[in-house]
């Protein structure tokens, strides 16, 4: 019996794949030298293994290869290494050995540490690889970044995941969770970061890949992981490399009207702006993982729940560890020097304002307001109602604690906070506790605060509790 997964050193998984007879298979690796082949050679058993290494450093040689693309550390460079490099072995190898060797390719394009001082240390990788003889291909995608100052570390970090990932692929497939968290294995804390991961292929088949993004962030490979509307995972920065951003943070649980409201509420006066594309703009709902622990969406149905609820409304969802607002522009800031713009209730305004969540900052909250504010950052401010009196609490109505009424004052008048007078005032009606006990209790008018794809999906799926009324369960 192979010992769990937990208790392999990456020599271990290196000699355990070598020793594993119908593995074999190409290592084709770009930029950072051939790091992850080197184990495998190292522990010995390798020409059982490898079928061919290829380093194309060569940007020329790579273009031969591989064909012409933009960028040489993208994910198009790494798919055109695993198709060509795949298809290579099975026509050369599978007549003569298919029926007893699960052929693989396993292959990375990186940008690690320079002589000229690149900052910028990440690289893609990948594994396409039959789990057994004569099937058909599974495949994992991800993109990692290398947090050590050194190169050699770097190297040593780039090399140690890329067994990680092998040893997943082929060992782990079965239980995808186990093989995300394996992807740490042997690495302490805060060297690496894989922010994007995609699983397909027959292997994979059951696999929601929305699902593993938020693990990602989970097992605290990530800060912030990201999905499309249709489902597809997406690395964060080329998603949004110097383009404007515009983030509205919330549970939705379940998205509802006013959230809609308030995005296009905030739009509108984003895109009003002189220099800002409306073309370019990138819409972007986000769920931090504080909100889905305070209301039980670590459950995979409940998170699965408002991801499709969310992506029925046709947005991206970024899921993150950034409980701070400041964090947030700051992760932000680091792919676009372009506005960025965050859409909030006043409600959350009013929290941001409260000094008892920044003790933990050496300058408290005006440290905070400073990091939030420093790279031009505007915050839209979406009105309440109060549901006792019918009260609206807007920008201009909202208290602010003395000694911060100023510094709030100063960051109006120059435009930081802006009031989102534009609002559906049939909106302001919308709460959500009210909502989720009539889903509950069964009780009719829920439909009038949600999306009409979002109430078709909660009444085919039964999301967010709600139980359908007996007549519709018979019919069923």
């Amino acid at each position: 019996m192979l010992p769990s997964y937990e208790t392999l050193n990456t020599h271990q998984k290196a000699l355990q794949i070598n020793l594993e007879p119908i593995r074999y298979g190409t290592f084709a690796e770009i930029g950072a030298g051939q790091e992850v082949v080197r184990w495998f050679f190292t522990v010995g058993g390798a020409a059982g293994t490898i079928a061919k290494s290829i380093s194309a450093y060569d940007m020329q040689v790579s273009d031969a290869i591989y064909g012409r693309c933009k960028r040489y550390v993208c994910r198009e460079r790494l798919e055109s290494m695993l198709e060509y490099e795949h298809r290579l072995n099975l026509e050369r190898l599978r007549e003569e050995r298919g029926n007893t060797t699960a052929f693989f390719t396993f292959a990375d394009t990186v940008s690690a540490q320079s002589y000229k001082g690149n900052s910028d240390c990440h690289g893609w990788m990948g594994v396409r690889y039959q789990a057994h003889p004569r099937d058909a291909d599974s495949q994992i995608l991800l993109h990692v970044r290398m947090r050590d100052k050194e190169n050699a570390l770097q190297q040593e970090a780039l090399g140690i995941v890329g067994v990680n990932l092998l040893y997943g692929a082929f060992f782990l497939h079965h239980r995808p969770d186990d093989l995300i968290r394996s992807l740490k294995d042997n690495l302490s804390p805060g060297r690496i970061v894989i922010d994007m991961i995609e699983f397909s292929g027959i292997e994979f088949r059951n696999v929601d890949n929305r699902l593993m993004s938020l693990r990602l962030v989970q097992e605290g490979l990530a800060n912030a992981a990201m999905f499309a509307a249709d489902g597809k995972v997406l690395q964060p920065s080329e998603v949004f490399y110097k383009k404007p951003i515009l983030v509205e943070r919330g549970s939705f649980h379940p998205v509802r009207k006013v959230h809609l409201d308030l995005m296009r509420a905030a739009y509108e006066k984003f895109v009003s702006q002189p220099e800002i594309k409306a073309e370019e703009v990138v819409r972007v709902m986000e769920v931090t993982m504080h909100h889905l622990h305070a209301s039980g969406g670590l459950e995979p149905r409940e998170f699965l729940a408002r991801a499709d609820a969310l992506n029925a409304c046709g947005f991206q969802v970024l899921i993150s560890n950034y409980y701070e607002y400041y964090r947030l522009a700051a992760y932000l800031a680091r792919f676009s020097k372009n506005k960025t713009a965050l859409a909030l209730g006043v409600r959350s305004l009013q929290t941001l304002f409260d000094e008892k969540y920044y003790t933990e900052l050496e300058g408290g909250i005006l440290e905070s307001l400073g990091r939030l504010f420093k790279n031009d950052l505007k915050l839209y401010v979406y009105p309440t109602q109060d549901p006792q009196t019918g009260e609206l609490l807007t920008l201009n109505s909202l208290k602010i604690a003395p000694g911060l009424d100023k510094l709030f004052g100063y960051l109006v008048e120059k435009g930081h906070i802006v009031d989102l007078d534009n609002y559906n005032p049939e909106c302001l009606d919308d709460y959500s506790r009210d909502l989720l006990r009539q889903l509950e209790n069964n009780q009719p008018g829920w439909e009038e605060m949600v999306p009409d794809p979002v109430v078709e999906l909660i009444k085919s799926r039964h999301y967010f509790g709600y139980r359908p009324p007996l007549e519709e369960e018979t019919h069923a």
